[in-house]
């Protein structure tokens, strides 16, 4: 079975976030990257478990940006991944990412691709849909198992009040959640390894993004907290309603 999983460069969760250039840039200055923790622990480590039930199996990564999103895809091969491959472009519209990718596993000819549920960036998650739609395979959003014997994957998803069992036969596209796999620390031999394994960089198709980023903006600071007597139940109100606005 080959396997491809999309790798994506985000900001470090502790990261202090800031904009420049009119607001229209994230400063990336000082700010530690990582693999998206979506893709990471769940995508990732779960490809990694079903290679080890069937040794056959390869496992390919997929990035999309410049070299600097390098160290991340290297500590992705350190995990378990067997190659690597970058799109040489920085690009932020999910389209033009997704439209990256379906190239990349178009060329490669895989039997599952996998995906975290978004990025912890953006918060899209929408390259998925759109990488089944351009791939023309069926696609299973928020799994949290994943299970494949004989051609066929059984996906597990979490709906209203239970949860929802699917079968699909390969190829297919499935992101993933929590429940799906744990978290894993490379060992030494694997970032030895990881040094090696090939990491190939491709150049883009043409594509025309569908988005653009007008401008970020910080959420408000949080404001001072009022406190009120239990007896000035009116008061309270009042406060709610025209200063809270929640009513």
């Amino acid at each position: 079975m080959r396997i491809l999983v999309c790798i994506s460069k985000t900001p470090d969760t502790t990261a202090k976030i800031a904009f420049t250039d009119n607001n229209t840039k994230f400063a990336e200055a000082g700010v530690q990257f990582i693999i998206n923790p979506y893709d990471e622990w769940y995508a990732l480590v779960r490809a990694i478990e079903l290679k080890e039930a069937d040794p056959s199996s390869v496992i390919h990564l997929v990035t999309v940006g410049g070299a600097d999103a390098e160290p991340v895809i290297r500590k992705a091969l350190a995990l378990g991944g067997d190659e690597a491959i970058r799109v040489n472009v920085d690009v932020a519209d999910s389209f033009a990412v997704a439209s990256q990718i379906a190239a990349v596993a178009t060329a490669g000819g895989y039997d599952l691709v996998l995906t975290g549920k978004e990025t912890i960036d953006y918060n899209g998650s929408a390259i998925g849909g759109m990488l089944a739609e351009l791939l023309g395979m069926p696609y299973i959003a928020l799994a949290t198992k994943v299970d494949v014997a004989g051609g066929t994957a059984t996906v597990t998803r979490e709906i209203e009040g239970g949860e929802e069992v699917a079968e699909v036969a390969l190829p297919v596209v499935i992101s993933c959640q929590k429940g799906v796999a744990e978290q894993r620390i490379p060992n030494m031999k694997g970032i030895m390894s990881a040094r090696t394994k090939p990491l190939k960089v491709v150049e883009p198709v043409a594509v025309e993004a569908l988005t653009t980023v007008h401008h970020f903006e910080l959420p408000p600071a949080k404001a001072g907290v009022k406190l009120v007597s239990p007896e000035s139940v009116g008061e309270l109100v009042r406060l709610l309603h025209e200063e809270a606005k929640v009513f």
